[in-house]
Formats: C-alpha cells, structure tokens, sequence
C-alpha cells in the first residue's frame, strides 16, 4: 500500500475556476465588496436553507471571529467562555477583541462545549459572551443554544470554522465560517459571519471595512480589513457549484470509515456527531492507557501520516498559561488519547479498510 497522506485539500481546478477570473477581468474589480463576493453572498444564504440568513463574507475565519466578537460591543475585558479543546484562533480572536477567554470542558461523547457546560461555567465567572465550537465538524445544537440566549442575555457566537453543510443556523445565535482550502467548502482562505439579525450583520460589514459607514463616508468605529477578495470569491463560486456532489462523496467516505473502525478497531472512540455530515477530518479516541506516540510511530513507519488535532489543548500553549479555566477533567482525561486520522477524498474504500487493519494491529502490539 502506498503512502497515505493525512489530509489533501479538495479544491476547484483552475478551468472550474476560469469563468469567474474572465468575469473579474471584465469588471476590473478586484476587492472592496465586488459582484463577485456579494452574488457569493447570496448564493452561500441560499445553500444554507430556508429561511435565509443574513450572510458577510470575510478573508478569513479568525478575522470574521474577532469582528463579530468586535460588533457584539461587549465592554472591554468582558470574559468569553470558549472550550479548551479547540484551535488557538478561537482564542487568538478573543485576544484581539480585547477580551479574555476562560476555558470550559466537553462533553465526553460529543466533544463539544454544551449549553449545560456554559450553565455549569455561569456560576463562577460573569460571561459577557460564549464561543462554542462545532469541533472536528460536528455541529453544534441550534435549539439548544438559542434557549441559553434567551434564558440569559448572553450573546453565542459559535465558531463553525469546520462546520459548513453540517453546522445549522438558529434564531438567536451567531456563527462563522472558514473557506480555508482544508475544509470541504475550500475557497484557498475566506470565512463567513453568518445571523438572522440584519442590523448586527451591516455591523459586521462595516468593521470588516475599516469601520466606515459607506453612506456618510466616515469610520465610526475601529475596524479593520477583513474583506473577502474577488479573487477567492472567484474560487468560491467554483466551488460552491459542485458542492452537492462533494458533500456526497464525504457523506458516503465518512460512513464506510465509521463502519470500518466499528468492526476492526472496536476500542476505538469515535466523537459522537451525524453520521451524513461533511467532514475532514476523522479524529479518535485511543484506548485509555494506550501510548499515542507509540502509536503514531507505527503507524508512520506503515506510511500512514496522522496528527494530534488541536493539542496541546488550550491551556497548554504558552500564549495561555494565565488564561481562567473552568474543570477540565473531561477534556484531561481525552486529549492524551486523541489522534487525527487521514481523511480526504482521495482514500478509496480499499485504502480504508488497510488504514483501519492497520491501526488494529498497531493497538494489538500496543496494549
């Protein structure tokens, strides 16, 4: 068996794209809110269902994270509570809103920040905002967040970077995109701010801007730029156009491999998350008292790459050693155990089933 990469990105080949560059050179319009990114804009609304949201396109997901944490006008050094199994921009965001994360657990079988766990975290600290994350792709409970908001006054704004044709969007609650070229919507870098309340897009619009409020020609409020190119809305349309099929073909891989890993590796975790979603990436829980480098080391010499998705975990990087947290016992106890296994379109069902083998072997050795 050749080598099996962890990830190859899934991206719309230069003649999907062509029509679309021809269409920039035309207009010679190349940024600052073009045809281009606002029919993208519409065309993202209609993909996400009906009733259509608000949509803003954005460069991309950390900047659209810290202008809609920047919109929500929250006071400065409000807390934002955000899980510590997550990428660093989730936090990074928060610090350049000028605001300042605390910590939270998962749920053990989903892997995500819940609404209980918010309530949970409520009782020690005044939250001014929560950034749950749809991790690992798995979308987060649009009912249930909606209820938080309305039993709380809290603004939610959950960081869906991976989550796009999985992620929902609710009445209440704000949620962000990443178009990066990892993700099964792939634009090269782009992200999306995403809510039903238009006034609170139009803000983000404008902060995305400089803050300048185009009918008056003046900034008012700080900004910055983080407009969406023609040139990647370019790459977005091509890509949007054949998203049905994609988001097929990693529906059916994403099930075969869930399957697999059932019946070959049986002490294996799988997160909890919809079974017909669109994923990336496919990451596991090893069996406690199994040594994860040891497994990865084997692993590699078979030619098989795999990572530790999000780790060290959030507290464990140094730009957050003296950030608050919440208990963390859950989120302790999984993250020695969590290993990203590959997933992309390119693995066939044969190159699945000699993945998983594989891995059964390795924990056979192992234990």
């Amino acid at each position: 068996m050749k080598a099996i990469p962890l990830l190859i990105p899934d991206m719309p080949d230069a003649d999907a794209i062509s029509p679309y560059l021809r269409r920039l050179d035309f207009a010679r319009r190349y940024t600052n809110f073009g045809p281009l990114v606002m029919e993208l804009e519409h065309a993202l609304a209609r993909a996400l269902g009906e009733p259509r949201p608000h949509v803003v396109t954005v460069a991309n997901c950390t900047l659209g994270l810290e202008i809609a944490l920047a919109a929500l006008g929250l006071d400065p050094g409000a807390k934002v509570l955000l899980p510590a199994l997550t990428f660093v921009a989730s936090a990074s965001a928060v610090f350049r809103a000028g605001l300042v994360p605390v910590l939270a657990d998962v749920n053990e079988h989903t892997w995500l920040l819940t609404p209980e766990i918010a309530r949970d975290a409520l009782r020690q600290h005044k939250l001014g905002c929560i950034i749950p994350v749809a991790t690992f792709g798995c979308p987060q409970p649009p009912a249930g967040w909606d209820q938080f908001v309305r039993e709380t006054g809290i603004p939610v704004l959950i960081d869906a970077a991976g989550g796009f044709g999985n992620q929902v969007i609710g009445e209440a609650a704000t949620v962000v995109f990443s178009f990066h070229a990892t993700k099964s919507l792939g634009m090269g870098e782009g992200g999306a701010v995403v809510s039903r309340d238009p006034a609170y897009v139009d803000r983000v619009r404008r902060l995305s801007n400089f803050g300048i409020d185009l009918s008056l020609g003046l900034s008012t409020a700080t900004g910055t730029n983080a407009k969406m190119s023609e040139y990647h809305a370019a790459v977005g349309h091509a890509a949007l156009k054949r998203w049905h099929e994609r988001y097929s073909l990693r529906q059916s891989l994403h099930g075969f491999y869930c399957d697999q890993l059932s019946r070959l590796c049986p002490a294996v975790e799988l997160q909890a998350r919809p079974r017909n979603g669109s994923y990336t990436i496919m990451q596991v829980a090893l069996p406690t008292e199994t040594s994860r480098d040891s497994v990865m080391l084997a692993l590699a010499d078979m030619n098989i790459e795999t990572r530790r998705w999000y780790l060290p975990l959030l507290p464990d990087h140094p730009a957050c050693a003296s950030v608050a947290t919440c208990d963390l016992s859950t989120v302790r106890r999984l993250g020695p155990r969590m290993l990203g296994l590959p997933f992309h379109l390119e693995l066939t069902e044969k190159s699945v089933i000699w993945l998983c083998s594989a891995l059964a072997k390795v924990l056979a050795t192992t234990e």
